[in-house]
């Protein structure tokens, strides 16, 4: 059976995030960007999903509870990972409780960045899981996603030393 006889369906789940991505995830639903007229629809329960989407940066205490709902969608399944907290971390890296991407506790099939990422961006990276779905279904051997190139500024330490940036000056 081809697994677009039917629309894929979409479970999000909250990782720990500022509720930028979860935001911008939002007006992915609404008449604007309309999501659904590609099919994806955004349902409750991971039992019955296709596409598990998952916003923030996993810590100690989510980590348990992201696997759980992981191994709860039924197989074939994309995991879309959403904005820069998925892959790294973001502004909650370097954080004590903070264990990194969520593909250190769960496979990831798409990441889309951004801080948060445009609507647009998810739209795309929503075409990219159905077309992976689609070759899951069939039997096609896929890779996972790599991880996005993503340049973070250095966190400042009461040791470092400043560096000071050379200003143009004005012309009169």
């Amino acid at each position: 059976m081809n697994a677009l006889a039917r629309s894929p369906w979409i479970c999000h789940y909250n990782c720990n995030s500022c509720n930028g991505c979860d935001i911008e995830l939002l007006a992915c639903l609404t008449p604007l960007y309309d999501v659904e007229r590609f099919g994806v629809i955004n349902v409750g329960n991971p039992k019955h999903t296709d596409i598990l989407v998952v916003t923030g940066s996993v810590n100690h205490r989510n980590a348990r509870v992201l696997r759980n709902v992981y191994e709860q969608v039924p197989k074939p399944n994309v995991v879309v990972a959403i904005g820069v907290c998925t892959s790294s971390g973001g502004i909650f890296a370097g954080c004590y409780n903070i264990l990194g991407g969520i593909d250190k506790v769960i496979p990831v099939d798409i990441f889309v960045t951004g801080c948060p990422p445009r609507p647009e961006a998810m739209i795309d990276g929503f075409a990219q899981a159905i077309g992976l779905l689609d070759a899951k279904a069939k039997g096609k051997k896929t890779e996972l996603a790599g991880k996005p190139r993503i340049c973070v500024m250095p966190t400042l330490r009461p040791d470092a030393t400043e560096v000071a940036v050379p200003v143009p000056s004005e012309k009169v």
